[in-house]
């Protein structure tokens, strides 16, 4: 897929007030600083589109960004800052949910994990309910750059081993790094393939 053009729309807090209409939404998700916005920027060619911080917790909001006029790509607020009272990880967690239940635009969700680390018990739960809510999504491994290829290798290996003991069979996963704009082809191309069989049902 060919980026032509990609630009900000709208911030909200409330899926009832995002963009009308019925373009398809891809929306990303992962605990914070797992390099989500980094990740968007990449896959838009656009640095500075997505804000990226080394602050975790950073984006509280959910962002569209429309795509070639014809489809958008959402910055979902991420999951597990620890540092967040328990009143804002309440809310957080109504903005996230609101939106991945009850919005129909939404196509698909790539839930980020950083493969430098094992996988931990609250990727591992927010699959698991994702999975029983039939919410369709897909694994980005981020940040692979950091790691050797063996290594690299290894933990995706005990990702899979760890989710097998729950799923039968196991999501679309994508190994990326926003640096070396590792997986952008494999991502983009995706998701061109599931908006073409998604239209196509739909006739």
């Amino acid at each position: 897929m060919h980026i032509s053009s990609s630009e900000f729309v709208i911030s909200n807090t409330d899926y009832k007030r995002c963009p009308e209409g019925r373009l398809h939404e891809f929306a990303f998700i992962g605990r914070s600083n797992v390099g989500k916005s980094s990740l968007i920027n990449m896959l838009l060619q656009h640095p500075d589109l997505a804000k990226t911080s080394s602050k975790p917790g950073k984006t509280l909001l959910i962002n569209h960004f429309i795509v070639n006029k014809q489809w958008y790509i959402v910055d979902l607020p991420g999951y597990g800052y620890a540092r967040a009272s328990k009143e804002q990880r309440r809310k957080l967690r109504g903005i996230i949910e609101g939106y991945i239940l009850f919005r129909p635009q939404l196509t698909n969700l790539f839930v980020l994990i950083d493969c430098r680390h094992e996988p931990q018990q609250i990727d591992v739960e927010f699959m698991r309910w994702l999975g029983e809510s039939g919410i369709p999504f897909s694994i980005v491994f981020t940040k692979a750059d950091k790691l050797s290829q063996s290594r690299l290798a290894s933990n995706i290996e005990n990702y899979k081993n760890e989710l097998l003991k729950e799923w039968e069979a196991l999501p679309p996963m994508f190994i990326t790094s926003s640096e070396k704009a590792q997986g952008r082809d494999e991502l983009l191309n995706y998701i061109e393939d599931i908006m073409r069989q998604v239209d196509e049902e739909e006739k």
